[in-house]
């Protein structure tokens, strides 16, 4: 099944117009025509079947003929990543993220950070083409990066870890899981996250956690992370 993405249909919707540069993928790459059916999602759990009314490049319409919801997650997994030096690698965790299944991420500005400025449009895009790809109905949220110590203080529901590599007592992450409960995991930069910063999250309740014995790059531990708390969640 080929997934489209739509974010502005609702459940009462009995037809809708892709923009311009949809459509012209939909009827001149695709070369899809009246009559064809497509699946869209509005990235809000919803599958709409849906099937094309008028085959125009730029205004491609269709007519809703069904849809259903998939059922929501038990648990909200949050990300809390800092950006990477090489921006390749910060898309790549998004991507990869976003087909094991997360549900939000934050890029966090640390002080050992290299990257501060990042524009988060392309990551929109990435997210979005993902979600298509391995047929998730839900849009991972994205939102605009913030200093570490600001976002550290605004959470505090579900539980709260931070994976570092300094050498003191931490968890086994695998071990600290619950099923069924929200997570929201901090993830520092190439430098990791400052001696002042860990002591930041702890007095945050943030636990602090091992993700195995050996050292990861920050987008490696972001995904060891998001399939950690998936697939306990699923077992």
């Amino acid at each position: 099944m080929q997934l489209f993405y739509n974010p502005n249909i609702t459940e009462s919707a009995t037809s809708f117009v892709f923009d311009k540069e949809e459509s012209k993928h939909i009827i001149k790459v695709l070369r899809k025509k009246e009559g064809d059916v497509l699946h869209v999602t509005n990235g809000a759990g919803f599958l709409f079947k849906t099937e094309i009314t008028i085959a125009s490049d730029n205004k491609c319409t269709v007519k809703i003929n069904s849809f259903e919801k998939q059922e929501t997650p038990k648990f909200r997994l949050h990300l809390a990543v800092a950006p990477t030096k090489m921006n390749e690698r910060y898309e790549w965790f998004l991507e990869k993220a976003t087909e094991i299944g997360i549900q939000e991420i934050t890029p966090i500005i640390c002080e050992h950070s290299e990257r501060k400025v990042i524009k988060t449009d392309r990551f929109q895009k990435i997210l979005e083409s993902a979600m298509k790809q391995s047929l998730h109905y839900y849009l991972p949220k994205l939102n605009e990066p913030i200093a570490f110590k600001e976002f550290v203080k605004t959470q505090k529901s579900g539980q709260l870890f931070i994976a570092h590599c300094e050498e003191t007592d931490k968890k086994s992450l695998k071990n600290e899981l619950k099923t069924n409960e929200d997570v929201t995991m901090l993830i520092g930069p190439e430098g990791d996250f400052s001696v002042n910063e860990i002591q930041i999250a702890l007095e945050n309740h943030f636990i602090p956690v091992s993700l195995g014995t050996t050292r990861l790059r920050t987008e490696t531990a972001a995904i060891v992370a998001c399939h950690s708390v998936v697939f306990k969640n699923e077992a």
